[in-house]
C-alpha cells in the first residue's frame, strides 16, 4: 500500500489516503492502528501530495555507505554516528528546499527513510520487520557549513525544509536489493545498492531500540551513498528508490532570513 498525506488544491485541510493507479482514495483514523476508507477519491492533478508522514522524531545516521563492497569494515562500528534532526525541517514533495542566506549552498544526501510502525524497545535484528511500518524517499540536506568543530551536526541538518520526504509510504517494499538514486540538475550523482551499507537497516534500528524506545511514527534516515553534492539557488534534485518513487524539490535561496 501506498499511504499519502495531501491538501484538495481549492479546499483548506490535510487529509490522508491511498494512492492507486487511478487516483487516491481518501481514508481516515490512524495509519498505524484503525483506518477506512471515506469513500471520496481523487485525481492526482487535483490535490497537493505532503510529507506522507509527519513524524514524532527524526533520527539519522553518518557516513554510512561505501564507494565499493571491498571498502566495507570487517566489523560494523561499536557505536554508530546518529544525529537528530529538528520536526521542522520536514517538507514534502515538489516543495522548496530553501538555502539560509548565510550560506551559498547546500548538499543533498538521497536515503531510504524507515517509518517505524509499533512501540520498539530492545528489539533483536531478527525481529526488527515485524516494527516497521514502511518505507519513503528522504533527502537529508545537510549545511556542514554550521557543523560544530567538535562534532556536533545539530544545526547544520536541522533548518526549515532540510527533510524533505515522499511521496509515499509504501508498506510493501524489500530494501535489501534496493538502489538509491540522486538527480541533479538532470544528471545522475547517486546510484548505489543498499548492500553498500556499513550499518543494516536492520542494525540500526536495533541499536536505536536498545538506546530508546522507538514510537510508530518516528523516521529513521538510513544513510546516503557516496557521491552527493552541493545545491544552489534555482537547483532541480530528484531523489529516487525503485518501488517507492520520485521525491523532487526546487531550491531557492533565502535573503535575510537566517540571523545566525
Amino acid at each position: 500500500m501506498k499511504f499519502v498525506r495531501f491538501e484538495m488544491k481549492d479546499v483548506c485541510g490535510i487529509r490522508q489516503g491511498l494512492l492507486t493507479s487511478v487516483g487516491i482514495n481518501e481514508i481516515s483514523g490512524d495509519i498505524f492502528n484503525t483506518w477506512k476508507y471515506t469513500g471520496e477519491t481523487y485525481l492526482e492533478d487535483q490535490v497537493q501530495l505532503l510529507s506522507p508522514i509527519k513524524p514524532n522524531q527524526i533520527i539519522g545516521i553518518g557516513a554510512n555507505f561505501v564507494a565499493d563492497k571491498k571498502d566495507l569494515p570487517e566489523n560494523t562500528p561499536e557505536m554508530p554516528v546518529f544525529f537528530f534532526k529538528s520536526l521542522s525541517s520536514v517538507t514534502g514533495p515538489e516543495s522548496e528546499i530553501k538555502i539560509p542566506d548565510s550560506i551559498e549552498e547546500v548538499k543533498f544526501e538521497s536515503e531510504i527513510a524507515v517509518v517505524i510502525g509499533k512501540e520498539a524497545a530492545k528489539i533483536k535484528e531478527e525481529n526488527v520487520n515485524d516494527y516497521i511500518f514502511g518505507y519513503t524517499v528522504g533527502n537529508d540536506v545537510t549545511a556542514p557549513q554550521y557543523f560544530h568543530e567538535d562534532g556536533h551536526w545539530t544545526i547544520g541538518k536541522s533548518f526549515n525544509t532540510f527533510t524533505p520526504l515522499g511521496p509515499v509510504i509504501e508498506t510493501d517494499f524489500d530494501p535489501s536489493t534496493a538502489s538509491i538514486v540522486a538527480i541533479h540538475n538532470g544528471t545522475k550523482k547517486q546510484d548505489s545498492k543498499t548492500d553498500l551499507m556499513i550499518v543494516s537497516i536492520k542494525k540500526m534500528i536495533s541499536y536505536l531500540s536498545n538506546v530508546m524506545t522507538l514510537m510508530p511514527g518516528d523516521v529513521i534516515l538510513t544513510g546516503s551513498p557516496i557521491g552527493a553534492e552541493f545545491l544552489k539557488d534555482s537547483d532541480e534534485i530528484e531523489c529516487r528508490i525503485e518501488g517507492i518513487g520520485s521525491l523532487k524539490n526546487s531550491v531557492i535561496k533565502m535573503k535575510n532570513s537566517t540571523p545566525v
